[in-house]
């Protein structure tokens, strides 16, 4: 068969090979074939056209790990519109500012997400009619410049002028003629940029297929055609959406899809479904370790994976002690849609690196000063590869320059095999759990809180989420004691922040150090972090 310019192509390709296996399972019991799943596709492209939308047009998904996230991902691909999957726990407000933003035309939600697509989809439509929901925060002017009235589509039982995924889906399949250009916009996914607020990396058809193709090319592979995959990674999240169901549907592996992540109950699934493959965050591990029997629950699995942030080596030890199973890590961004490097390209693989490129990806480092670097000098780390963005959202800002190469704002360095080691962040984003958390977001919530004259929020190294937020709040000089100060800030940011984003522990401190210019001097606080972990701190 002719290479595919379209994600959707590997379903149909897997339909047309092996039209009765079992492409996904969810717990519950519902599953669908290669067969079945190829129909509802074509189903869902039919209904999205059947609503007017058409190619370029953007869908907004608002679900989580379901059968219904798949559909409607590559159905949406199917009929060249681009797909915008978000986190479904996101707050009415930023739901909001992403529908105005990327210009959604359809929102689809289930029983557990449309209540506050609902009160998003209110805001966008009061904000361009002109009369802002009272009380609600607005919308800035260039995102509404771009928004257009949202319909929303619910898996279950709709509200009056609302579609459900039922009446989506009840039409023929319809072909789409193919359009060969694997430059189309495939996807837009938020990613927080330097000031905090999201922006949304352009991934076209061109970069998640080269990813795929990338990741397929290990020795030995990642992942065959008899495997079956743990689908607990969340599906709106790049490593899940590409690395994982990408990979799926190129190998036609089975994918068991897992809507959270509880540690017994995980555990049971791997046996009961004999899953083979365990992608994964590194926080499951600091769950994982000490369990009773964690060697023979685990029983079924031949591979698994860690990504989306570094998994502390003491961790990554006690797991491989207890199991006997190697964890094999990687690195990757969103805008590589996502892997760059895995510790499977090298034999053996080195504690506490990512490993080494994929095939047809390139990594150098870079100094600002002195340009490309040699040796194990640590330096900026940039990519080069067909599996790179196209830039941000909706103008292709910051996108690869003209030689290819894209700077990540990561700093690493290379040892005398080649194997990349991470150090630091050129900027201060940390990484909670596998989501990016950056200061400048949670020291402007603490700023709200009366009582408090600034704050400067940075990462500790953290064995369950990887890293663990840890704010140093200066007090405004009133009466209110430490105690109560703190108290203050840990109510507030539990109203105005995702619980990934919330300090793990508040710091309440006379003053912030910093430089002749009046800058935080974050390095600082690291250090006193580092030697209160050293115990050198009472």
């Amino acid at each position: 068969m002719p290479s595919p310019t379209d994600v959707s192509d590997l379903v149909a390709s897997a339909a047309a090979e092996s039209p009765d296996r079992l492409a996904l399972v969810e717990v519950g019991g519902r599953s669908l074939t290669w067969e079945r799943l190829e129909d509802e596709v074509a189903r869902v492209a039919h209904g999205l056209n059947r609503l007017h939308v058409v190619g370029g047009h953007r869908v907004m998904l608002v679900l989580g790990n379901r059968l219904e996230f798949v559909t409607t991902y590559l159905g949406t691909l199917r009929a060249h519109a681009v797909s915008v999957p978000v986190n479904p726990r996101t707050e009415p407000y930023d739901l909001a500012r992403m529908i105005a933003d990327s210009g959604s035309r359809l929102i689809v939600a289930d029983a557990t997400t449309v209540a506050s697509a609902r009160e998003a989809v209110a805001m966008v439509q009061a904000a361009l009619a002109g009369s802002p929901v009272p009380g609600a925060r607005e919308l800035e002017p260039e995102l509404l410049a771009r928004a257009k009235d949202p319909h929303v589509v619910v898996v279950g039982e709709g509200a009056d002028g609302e579609t459900t995924y039922a009446d989506l889906v009840s039409g023929p399949p319809q072909a789409f003629a193919p359009i060969a250009d694997p430059e189309r916009l495939a996807v837009l996914l938020y990613t927080a940029g330097t000031s905090g607020r999201p922006r949304a990396a352009m991934l076209t058809h061109r970069a998640l297929l080269a990813n795929i193709e990338q990741v397929a090319d290990t020795d030995p592979p990642m992942m065959h055609g008899d495997d079956v995959v743990l689908g607990v990674l969340p599906l709106f999240h790049v490593y899940g959406l590409n690395a994982v169901l990408g990979s799926v549907l190129r190998h036609r592996a089975k994918l068991v899809l897992v809507d959270h992540f509880d540690p017994e109950g995980t555990l049971d699934l791997i046996d009961d479904e004999a899953i083979s493959v365990v992608p994964v965050a590194p926080a499951v591990f600091g769950h994982w370790v000490g369990r009773d029997q964690l060697k023979e629950r685990l029983g079924p699995v031949r591979l698994v994976l860690s990504g989306s942030a570094v998994l502390a080596g003491e961790v990554m030890e006690r797991f491989t002690a207890e199991t006997g199973l190697e964890v094999h890590q990687g690195y990757g961004l969103t805008e590589a849609a996502p892997v760059v490097t895995t510790t499977m390209r090298g034999a053996p693989s080195v504690p506490g690196s990512v490993g080494r490129p994929l095939t047809g990806v390139e990594v150098r480092l870079v100094d600002e000063h002195t340009g490309h670097l040699e040796g194990d000098d640590p330096g900026e780390i940039q990519v080069r590869g067909a599996n790179l963005f196209s830039g941000y959202w909706p103008d292709g800002a910051d996108a690869p320059g003209e030689d290819g190469w894209w700077s990540t704002g990561d700093v690493g360095y290379h040892d005398a095999s080649g194997d990349l080691f991470l150090v630091d962040r050129v900027r201060d984003m940390l990484v909670v759990s596998g989501f990016n958390v950056y200061p400048s977001e949670v020291e402007d919530v603490i700023a709200e809180v009366e009582g408090v004259s600034s704050a400067a929020v940075i990462g500790v190294e953290d064995s369950t989420t990887g890293q663990a937020v840890v704010a140093y709040v200066v007090p405004d000089g009133t009466d209110r004691d430490a105690d109560e100060v703190a108290a203050a800030v840990r109510t507030h940011v539990e109203t105005r922040l995702a619980r990934f984003k919330r300090p793990s522990r508040i710091e309440v401190v006379d003053a912030l150090p910093t430089t002749v210019t009046g800058r935080v001097e974050k390095g600082r606080l690291r250090g006193i972090e580092r030697r209160r972990a050293l115990g050198l701190l009472e």
